[in-house]
């Protein structure tokens, strides 16, 4: 049973490692089909293989949120954005609850403080008038969690630190500011290391070297 268990846990962290890597290929190609194809099926695969390595409830339940935000942010329309960040919101809210109440670094919790104050002072002015409070709001909750999951050890720390950043290349994106060549692989790459940390974080803090490792 031990066997099948890893057996299973190796094929679906090969699956997920697939599906990233066609996911980035896709858009540094321009291949808008495999984008579509891929990005779906990121969050089930790191979900269904952190499950089969023990995945407290909240985390699990932080990436299936993520897949729900993954899904709607694939449309251009404003009610899906609004409806993918209220998902990934949702899924911070698992993970300050994956989080409890462990300690984290006072001075690491002030930086991030004049990070989000700065962040939302510079685009306040660019972004569509109907987006800025839910993006202020969103902003604060996507920076809590980063901060808090320094708790979890320096994997899930570096983790929440990309989420930030790939959430921030998106609000650049809204906001209309100059982007990166191919920011779509740019705010993917960060997103997916950031779901990926946070994960394997979680775990080893969880369940030690043994169970996070396959």
């Amino acid at each position: 049973m031990k066997t099948s268990s890893s057996t299973l846990s190796r094929a679906l962290l090969a699956a997920f490692g697939l599906a990233t890597a066609v996911d980035l290929i896709s858009l540094l190609a321009g291949a808008e089909l495999g984008h579509q194809i891929a990005k779906p099926l990121l969050m089930p695969l790191l979900a269904a293989y952190a499950v089969t390595r023990g995945a407290p409830r909240p985390l699990t339940a932080a990436l299936l949120l993520g897949w729900g935000g993954d899904v709607f942010l694939l449309s251009d329309a404003d009610w899906a954005f609004l409806v993918g960040m209220g998902s990934f919101a949702a899924g911070h809210v698992c993970y300050l609850v994956l989080f409890g109440r462990r300690r984290t670094s006072p001075a690491l919790g002030a930086l991030y403080a004049a990070v989000l104050v700065g962040t939302v002072v510079l685009l306040w002015p660019d972004l569509p008038a109907d987006l800025r409070v839910p993006v202020a709001g969103y902003s604060l909750l996507l920076t809590a969690m980063a901060y808090r999951a320094s708790a979890l050890g320096l994997l899930a720390g570096v983790g929440g630190a990309l989420f930030l950043l790939s959430d921030t290349l998106i609000a650049t994106g809204v906001a209309g500011w100059p982007q990166l060549p191919a920011p779509d692989f740019w705010v993917m790459l960060t997103y997916i290391a950031a779901q990926y940390l946070l994960t394997a974080g979680a775990l080893h803090a969880m369940y030690g070297e043994r169970r996070t490792t396959v």
